[in-house]
């Protein structure tokens, strides 16, 4: 599914993408920045924007970027940032592509051409960390300076901690990467997930007898490989199951993991066609790390036992 033709399906949000195609809205509040990972900082400025726009009869605006400016890896795809905005209540998302012509605007004229130009913005929330325009150049201050002049509002957030810490989508992403599932969904404030594409696999585990779903995810950080216990989101429907994230070392050449791990999902009691479609696969907890068995017929029986634990934890909770 294409990109924007899938972003589509988003109704309760709209969005738009490129600086040309923005319109007038009814009194914009404007959430600015990447919000990677939509973590519990980022959260706090996207529902204080969401109020402002509520109490002053506005419009809640988010102004994004795609790709990352800083190049970094994604926690989230653009589309599963998309989705969480929307369930935020947030009214619009523009997205703006991060080119290099983009990212050769000065702050000045952004501010003058883009958030006043076309968005005509009457409030701008933005994290005191961030950064836009040639060269970081645009910053709180910045907004500041030229607020009166151009007649808007602005409201900088400190960078929010927890226990010390603070959030940060550079923390969470490590966090991710080493498996530090509890820690990162509390930063997160909700649960690490991987959002991506169904795909056609080699179809190794319908052999064994446990089908799976194979995830293209979209170049979002993973956790490390092992065996989850997992919620996957199809549709509008969250199903239990397990997930593998590897290389099917059984399967594989002895010492072969070479290229990207593969994310496949067993559903439970699952048989519906759902080959092209978009899925969401969120973590709860490792029961194992992946290892490779001297045979089929004993992976299939450990698949076996894996299924068994998952279900017993579900039924606890």
């Amino acid at each position: 599914m294409k990109e924007k033709e899938s972003l589509s399906l988003l109704k309760k949000m709209k969005i738009i993408f490129g600086v040309n195609k923005i319109r007038r809205f009814r009194r914009p509040v404007v959430a600015m920045g990447v919000f990677d990972g939509v973590h519990r900082g980022h959260r706090l400025i996207l529902t204080q924007a969401v109020l402002k726009a509520k109490v002053i009869k506005g419009t809640s605006i988010v102004v994004t970027f795609s790709p990352h400016p800083q190049k970094e890896e994604s926690i989230y795809s653009l589309e599963h940032r998309l989705r969480i905005l929307s369930e935020l209540g947030i009214d619009v998302c523009a997205v703006i592509p991060f080119t290099r012509a983009f990212a050769n605007m000065s702050a000045q004229d952004f501010i003058r051409k883009i958030l006043v130009g076309k968005i005509h913005c009457t409030h701008i929330y933005i994290g005191k960390n961030f950064r836009f325009g040639r060269g970081g150049a645009g910053d709180v201050r910045l907004l500041k300076k030229v607020s009166q002049t151009y007649s808007f509002g602005v409201r900088a957030f400190d960078v929010k901690k927890i226990r010390g810490k603070k959030i940060s989508s550079t923390l969470i992403r490590r966090l991710i990467a080493a498996g530090r599932l509890r820690q990162a969904q509390m930063l997160l404030s909700r649960r690490v997930s991987v959002f991506g594409t169904v795909i056609r696999g080699q179809s190794l585990a319908t052999q064994l007898g446990y089908p799976t779903a194979n995830i293209d995810s979209h170049q979002e950080v993973i956790p490390p490989p092992g065996i989850y216990i997992v919620d996957a989101i199809v549709g509008k429907k969250k199903l239990h199951g397990v997930c593998n994230i590897g290389f099917r070392p059984t399967f594989a050449r002895r010492g072969e993991t070479e290229g990207l791990p593969c994310v496949e999902v067993h559903i439970f009691d699952f048989k519906k066609y759902i080959y092209g479609k978009n899925i969401e696969v969120q973590f709860l907890k490792k029961i194992r790390a992946e290892k490779r068995f001297s045979s089929p017929r004993l992976l299939a029986d450990q698949i076996k036992k894996d299924i068994k634990t998952a279900k017993a934890i579900f039924s606890r909770h």
